[in-house]
């Protein structure tokens, strides 16, 4: 199909130019290699596209009809040329993103508004879920994720930002009305909020600071897996929740949620991009690539 795109393009240049010795002149393109292209294309099509003798020139009805299409596809293909070197000037159009909803709520509704006023010809389309997308088959282009074990597809480029922690938060208020906790083991005693919404007894896994686990059975008081909701009962007073740093920060730091057991910990998974391969990538997918990494990535 490349190849007859070729051969459509040489066929409109002679008829154009009225020749092939003149869209020689016009194209810098041989006349051998025009007349070869021309007669390739007339082969492939099972018709004659030109008359041609050593005084006479003359395209015939059907040739001229295919030029006409031939002149739009050609129009078509300059237009695509015009429109990447206008995106090259001014990164803009459409983005494609998926992203769980925890790091739509949090991380990206942070930082997204200073991204949009920076380009404001960019348009982000956000596919929020936590499902596990087909990058290339659903057009994505980008994908955020967490993971404890990074892609190996050789087809994507991955951009790491950080691994993230999970800690226990509770209120301050539950725990004056509770009691403080001394040891994981004391976890089994209290009023839980889990992430895991699978079963009714679980157990929670815990690392002291030489990453020994420590594993408690806990009956959990509320389980579902949205991350915001679980912070939003912590600081209602409602029990313990284990979750990552980055969802309870901005409650940490306004003192509605304190740390338990600071000494404890659990890993969350690695906070990375990934993206199909860097060749031909859009102006606008790059820069916002670009802002992902300064503004996510823990240095």
């Amino acid at each position: 199909m490349l190849t007859d795109l070729d051969d459509f393009s040489c066929f409109a240049q002679v008829v154009e130019h009225g020749g092939f010795s003149a869209a020689e002149r016009a194209t810098d393109i041989p006349k051998s290699k025009l007349s070869r292209r021309v007669h390739n294309l007339e082969e492939r099509l099972g018709v004659r596209l030109i008359q041609r003798s050593s005084r006479h020139f003359a395209v015939t009805e059907i040739g001229m009809n295919v030029y006409r299409h031939a002149q739009v596809m050609m129009n078509a293909a300059q237009a695509a040329h015009d429109l990447v070197d206008h995106l090259s000037i001014q990164p803009r159009g459409v983005i494609k993103v998926s992203l769980p909803v925890s790091i739509a709520q949090n991380e990206i509704a942070k930082i997204l508004p200073e991204f949009l006023k920076a380009y404001p010809e960019i348009k982000v389309q956000l596919i929020v879920s936590n499902r596990r997308v087909d990058i290339v088959n659903e057009g994505i282009d980008i994908a955020l994720r967490v993971r404890s074990n990074l892609d190996d597809d050789p087809s994507l480029v991955i951009r790491k930002f950080s691994n993230i922690e999970q800690h226990l938060f509770a209120s301050q208020a539950y725990l004056n009305e509770f009691g403080d906790l001394k040891k994981p083991e004391d976890l089994s005693h209290h009023k839980i909020l889990s992430m895991s919404d699978e079963h009714l007894d679980q157990y929670m896994v815990v690392h002291d600071q030489q990453q020994q686990p420590k594993k408690i059975k806990v009956n959990p008081t509320v389980m579902g897996s949205d991350l915001m909701m679980l912070a939003q009962l912590a600081r209602q007073n409602c029990g313990i929740v284990l979750l990552p740093d980055t969802i309870v920060e901005d409650y940490v730091a306004s003192g509605e949620l304190v740390r338990v057991l600071p000494d404890w910990h659990a890993p969350h998974g690695i906070f990375h991009a990934v993206y199909p391969s860097r060749r031909g990538l859009l102006p606008a997918v790059r820069v916002f690539i670009d802002y992902l990494v300064e503004k996510l990535t823990i240095r």
